[in-house]
This record gives C-alpha cells, sequence and structure tokens, in this order.
C-alpha cells in the first residue's frame, strides 16, 4: 500500500526500532533495559512523527491553525419499508446518526411510501433518492449507490446499513480523518449484538435505559465492550471516503446487488490495490452496532407466500459472487486483512498501527500540544499502547476472511419465479403488462428501454429471453425475465437483422408468447426495445376496449392511406385478453409457422387480408372470421423509423415532443450497430454501457460505449 513519503520514513525509523524494542517487552529479565528503550523510542519517534504530521497530517489551509468545526457529512442508506420491528430498529439507527452533530445529512435510497413517509418527519435533515437503479423486486445496486454518494457536495460521504447504531465517537473519527492531507476511504465493521436495552429521547441526543434512567456514554462504550459477535470480514460495515479528487479505485464497480455480499469487500479490496487512496480500518475507533433479529429477517407480507423470502433469494447471491469472480482482482488478489493499517483510540489519543509489521504511528492534535508536553505523555502512554496493540491483535486470528466459499461456478444463475408469478408481480391494476422480446445482440437497446420506462415510472413491463446470454445478463440487471425455450436457432450478434433467417425465427416468437400471455388473462403491449417512448401510451392504447388490435403503421408516404398491404408493425401493438383477440392471434401464429418470412406480413394479411381485402377505411380492418379490428396508430403520435425523416432532425427529441409523441420506433434502418449510431447521438438514449447504470440528475457526465 502506497503511503506519503513523509509517512513512509516514519514507518520505516518505527521499524528499525520495534526489531530492537519488542524483544525485551517480553523478557522480564530485561525489562529496566525495555523501559529505558520504550523513552528512547518514544522520544526519537515524537520527533520523527512531528515532522511527519506537519508534512502528512495537517491540511495546508490549516497548518498552525486549530479546526472548530468538524466536516459535513452525508450519511447515504437503503432502508427497507418502515414497518414492524424492522422499521424501528431502523429508525431508531437513524436518529441515532442524526443526534451526533448537526452537519450530518441523511439520504435514503428507496421508492417505498414508508420511508418517504418517515424522511419527512425529519425534513431537511433526511430526504429520500429514489433515482438510483433497483432490482424489480426493489432491491437497490450498490455501484448505483456508490455512484450517487460520490456525487454529493458534502465533505465526507458515509454508506452505511439502516439499522446499524452509531455513536459520539464517530464524529471524532470523522474529524481526525477530514485532517489527512490526503484522500482516503476508511472502513469500520459493525458489532453484531442480540438485544440492546437503549433508547433515544426525542431529540434524538440522550440514551435512556428501558426501565427510562440516563445512560451515559461510557456505560454504552461498556456494553460495547462485551463479548459480541464481530466478523471484520463478512458482517456489516460502513464505508466512509473524503470528497476528494482521487477516484475510490481503478475502472468500473460492477452492479452488485446492495447487501447480497461481496461488494464491501470487493471494494475495499479494489481500493487497496488502486492505490489511490489511503485506505484504513478504523473498526476499533467508530463503536457502531446493529441488532441481529434472525425472526425478522425478510417482509412476511409481501414476499414470503410467493417464495421470495430474503433467505430463498438465492439467486441474487449467487449473481453478486459471479460479479465478484468476473470483474476486478477479489477472486486471485485478495488483500490480507491483517495486514491494513488500523486507527483505533488508546487511551484518549488516535493512532495508525499495522499490527502484522508491529508499526505504531500516532495521529497529532490540531493546536497540538508542545514538544516537551508530548514527551511527558508519551512515557505515561506507551505501556497503554501496547496494551492496545495486544488488544487488537488479539482479534485477528478468529477472522477468516478468505472468499472460497462464495465461489461455486457450478451454480447456474437463475430466476426460480415462474411466468404466472411474474405476471401477477409485474402487471398492473387492468391485468396489462408490456412486454419486450429480446436476444443478446440487442442488451444495450434492452437496457436504455429499461431506464426510460423506469424514469417515466412503468413498472409493468416484462423480458422475454432468446437466449441464455440476455437470461444471465438481465437477471445481473435485476429485470423480471423468463426464458423462451423453444428457440432452434443461435441469435447472431450482429447478423440477426431484418430479412436475414434469424430475424425471421426471432420475430415469430413474439407472437407466441404473446398468445401465451393473453391465454392466462393479461392484456399485452408488445414493444421492440428499438422504441424510445416519450411518455406512457396505455391510457391511450387501452381506451380503444376489447376486440381491438392497436398496432403502430410501417408506411413513410405522407399522403394517402396507412393500412397499405403489409404495414402494420407487429413491433408496437396492444392486444387485450379477449376470446376475439386470442382466436384471431392464433390464426396469425398458424399461418407464420408455414411462412418463410418474418412474422410481420403474416399479421397484414391474416388480420387485413392479403392485398388488404378487409381494409374498412385508411386506417383499419376488419377481420370477418374472429371480428378482430385492426386499428392503424396516428403517425404523428407513433412514428415509424422513416415518416417525415425524424431521425435526421437536428434535435430529434424536440421535433417529436412538438408533434406530441408517444413513442418513435427506431426501424427502417438495417443492422444493430446502425440503429445504435442513430440512437445514441440523437439523445434519446438512456444507459450507460460502461458502467451498466442508468442515465440519472444527478450524474456529473454521461459517457456511452458501445
Amino acid at each position: 500500500m502506497k503511503i506519503s513519503n513523509s509517512l513512509f520514513l516514519s514507518l520505516t525509523t518505527m521499524n528499525f526500532f520495534q526489531s530492537i524494542l519488542f524483544p525485551f517487552l517480553y523478557n522480564n529479565k530485561a525489562k529496566p533495559l525495555g523501559l529505558w528503550l520504550i523513552w528512547l523510542w518514544g522520544f526519537t519517534l515524537i520527533g520523527v512523527s512531528f515532522y511527519a504530521t506537519q508534512l502528512m497530517i495537517l491540511p495546508s489551509s490549516f497548518k498552525g491553525q486549530i479546526l472548530l468545526d468538524g466536516p459535513t457529512i452525508t450519511i447515504f442508506t437503503a432502508p427497507r419499508p418502515f414497518v414492524g420491528s424492522i422499521g424501528e430498529r431502523q429508525a431508531l439507527a437513524i436518529r441515532s446518526w442524526l443526534g451526533l452533530s448537526p452537519d450530518i445529512s441523511v439520504v435514503l435510497f428507496s421508492q417505498q411510501p414508508s420511508v418517504f413517509s418517515f424522511a419527512e418527519l425529519f425534513s431537511p435533515r433526511v430526504s429520500v433518492e429514489p433515482n438510483v437503479d433497483f432490482t424489480f423486486l426493489g432491491t437497490p445496486f450498490f455501484h448505483s449507490m456508490v455512484a450517487r454518494s460520490k456525487a454529493s457536495s458534502s465533505d465526507v460521504s458515509v454508506v452505511i446499513d439502516p439499522d446499524t447504531i452509531l455513536l459520539p465517537d464517530f464524529i471524532q473519527t470523522m474529524k481526525y480523518a477530514h485532517k489527512l492531507d490526503h484522500d482516503w476511504l476508511l472502513f469500520s465493521s459493525s458489532k453484531s449484538v442480540s438485544h440492546f436495552p437503549f433508547h433515544l429521547d426525542a431529540d434524538g441526543k440522550r440514551w435512556f435505559q428501558d426501565d427510562g434512567s440516563r445512560v451515559k456514554t461510557l456505560k454504552l462504550q461498556d456494553f460495547l465492550s462485551q463479548d459480541w459477535k464481530w466478523n471484520l470480514c463478512d458482517g456489516k460495515m460502513l464505508i466512509a471516503w473524503n470528497n476528494g479528487d482521487l477516484p475510490l479505485h481503478k475502472g468500473v464497480l460492477p452492479p452488485f446487488l446492495y447487501g447480497k455480499g461481496l461488494h464491501n469487500r470487493w471494494l475495499i479490496n479494489e481500493a487497496l490495490l488502486s492505490d489511490f487512496r489511503f485506505v484504513f480500518d478504523a473498526s476499533w475507533a467508530i463503536s457502531n452496532l446493529y441488532v441481529n433479529d434472525l425472526d425478522q429477517d425478510f417482509d412476511r407480507a409481501s414476499e414470503y407466500f410467493l417464495g421470495l423470502a430474503t433467505g430463498k433469494r438465492f439467486w441474487e447471491v449467487t449473481g453478486n459472487s459471479n460479479l465478484a469472480m468476473l470483474y476486478g482482482s477479489l477472486y486471485f488478489h485478495e488483500q490480507n486483512f491483517s495486514n491494513i493499517f488500523r486507527l483505533f483510540q488508546c487511551g484518549g489519543h488516535y493512532l495508525f498501527i499495522n499490527s502484522a509489521q508491529m508499526v505504531v504511528y500516532p495521529l497529532k492534535y490540531k493546536g497540538s500540544l508542545s514538544l516537551r508536553k508530548q514527551v511527558m505523555f508519551k512515557s505515561t502512554r506507551e505501556k497503554k499502547t501496547l496494551e492496545c496493540i495486544d488488544t487488537i491483535r488479539s482479534t485477528e486470528g478468529a477472522n477468516d476472511c478468505s472468499v472460497e466459499n462464495y465461489w461455486n461456478v457450478s451454480t447456474p444463475i437463475s430466476l426460480p419465479l415462474s411466468l404466472d408469478i411474474l405476471l401477477s408481480l409485474r402487471a398492473d391494476k387492468n391485468k396489462t403488462v408490456v412486454l419486450a422480446v429480446v436476444g443478446y445482440s440487442y442488451k444495450e437497446m434492452l437496457m436504455s428501454w429499461v431506464c426510460r420506462l423506469n424514469h417515466l415510472q412503468i413498472s409493468n413491463f416484462l423480458v422475454c429471453a432468446l437466449d441464455d446470454d440476455i437470461y444471465d445478463f438481465s437477471i445481473l440487471q435485476g429485470l423480471p425475465v423468463f426464458k423462451y425455450a423453444n428457440l432452434e436457432t443461435k441469435i447472431s450478434f450482429d447478423n440477426c437483422h431484418f430479412g436475414t433467417e434469424c430475424f425471421q425465427k426471432v420475430t415469430k416468437v413474439k407472437s407466441r408468447i404473446v398468445l401465451q400471455i393473453l391465454k392466462l388473462g393479461y392484456n399485452v403491449l408488445m414493444s421492440d426495445v428499438d422504441i424510445y417512448w416519450f411518455k406512457n401510451p396505455l391510457p391511450l392504447l387501452s381506451s380503444f376496449g376489447p376486440a381491438v388490435l392497436v398496432a403502430q403503421s410501417d408506411e413513410y408516404k405522407l399522403t394517402g392511406p396507412i393500412n397499405l398491404p403489409r404495414r402494420l408493425n407487429s413491433g408496437f401493438y396492444y392486444a387485450h385478453s379477449d376470446f376475439t383477440t386470442i382466436a384471431a392471434l392464433e390464426k396469425v401464429v398458424k399461418h407464420a409457422a408455414n411462412s418463410n418470412l418474418s412474422e410481420q406480413p403474416s399479421f397484414y394479411d391474416t388480420l387485413c387480408g392479403e392485398g388488404g381485402y378487409n381494409r374498412i377505411d385508411d386506417s383499419s380492418c376488419l377481420e370477418p372470421q374472429t371480428n378482430l379490428t385492426v386499428q392503424f396508430l396516428d403517425r404523428n403520435l407513433f412514428p415509424n423509423g422513416a415518416y417525415k425523416d425524424l431521425w435526421q432532425a437536428s434535435n430529434v427529441k424536440e421535433a417529436c415532443l412538438m408533434k406530441g409523441c408517444f413513442i418513435i420506433h427506431n426501424n427502417w434502418i438495417s443492422g444493430r450497430r446502425k440503429k445504435l449510431e442513430r440512437q445514441v447521438p440523437s439523445g434519446l438514449w438512456e444507459y450507460d454501457m460502461s458502467t451498466r447504470m442508468c442515465f440519472q440528475m444527478w450524474h456529473k457526465t454521461k459517457v456511452v460505449y458501445f
């Protein structure tokens, strides 16, 4: 680990003396000589430390001054709904944070109504940030949480579990860390307790016991000093960093699911190897704990009956494990936690220690004592320091930080939810779902499409995966996905576009899936992923009522009928779940199965008749056997890719919004790359493939790679 030259000089000097000193400290016969060496070591160390702290620890703007005010701190967390005992524990934890300092503000990552209600009680110090990436079950993505935290304007950002209680030494530690003249990242493991017999007053500043008696901070510290479970490797922890110029680590943080394992360890490991920041463990300097109540580890009301209890959502843990194997160096170069610098309090003073190398480095106070007084205090603190070192070393052997148990490549990632369950979870109140059918070659467009729907707060979508790669990708991206298992072709990455055999086979899957969902009693809006949505079209499309199939027109001429032969676009249509529509779509599926063309001609030839003999006017048809009406949509509201050359406009978004567009289709162009080259620069793009995150208002930059 790389540190500044001044710190290196001090530590090198201490390494020299400790090689002489420590053998005497544990030899009774040499105690007099050992004490003399302690004095000599302390005096020399003070001189080196005095020089080093002037160079390293004091920021240039504060040298010779006393820092009166602490840093501004924003604590970020992702709570579960504030209900039951889980809500009570979270409320106690957050109130413990707020009571520490008026310079602390809290941001809650959530889209749950109960979280908004809780935040209103503590506004403006507590706010809710719903605009990060979540899975379809509401689990936030750790990489999106960290990105939002890094965009904070506060001096220090902290990411912490929502039920972790903080005590006053947190503020003192943050003040000392903030004085470091180098960008830093610290972490602190939390202690697990089976009970916590204290509560806060209304102001969140004074602690009381369950019997109502006042509790002093010292008693809380005594409570923490008990032999509680403390897992320095896999337990809960807080991570904090100063908002300096240096990144936290090299590379890109994968889309880990928050709270599902390995993401904290991965980040710390990469930060250490990247060597941008001074990374240290503050577990002995920050008192933080959580109540381990296993009986309340899931939301019984909303998840348990679906088999989605936290303990059963194993695909989330498997996904994090797979990501940790594929990205970064945790799999093959895990850091040894015992060799990390630790910040700890000892006798009221802060020290850095590397216990593996037996190196101690004192953190000097602002407005420090004179050198003479430091020497006087040094001799009385030496014994206490050695006791603190022994305490830290005694806790390290019991912590096995190996990640080997996480790697299970033999277990394929899979979403154990049937189509029936997904439909019941995702359909809106009108029993309608938006369906995308897609292969891996269009994963970028899928995600841009999903991000846009999320931005419009349209959550009733499903993804049908045409191959294993897009299925795995969709699960890792937290999408509600199911697999179509009967496709007898491989989806080429670049050569499955309009007119190819691959394209013909893929398009015929769409109508089969739609028909299957209609028969299960759900309405379907079929949408290709190369369609950009400006606003929600569902209220308009559903207003046509049953026995009407509403579809986009593929006609590009500005005048004349829009329902000319084979101008029905099967990439965007709304089908109602009724007997008439189901019977008509069965005819389409049968016709397509016997055709050498794609599915799109089968829609028109079956419903509007070959040559258009079932047309009843310039924008609709009537299928005579089933009595299904086909309504072609207004192209000004639902333009295709060739209509009025909208894609060639200098500002595509503005041109479409002026027309009142609901969508625009990126068709009438062949090939995935050409579609991307047209859509990405237009601004109608919502996803950064380099970071696997949706663009948000708080993003500082928008960079896309494809």
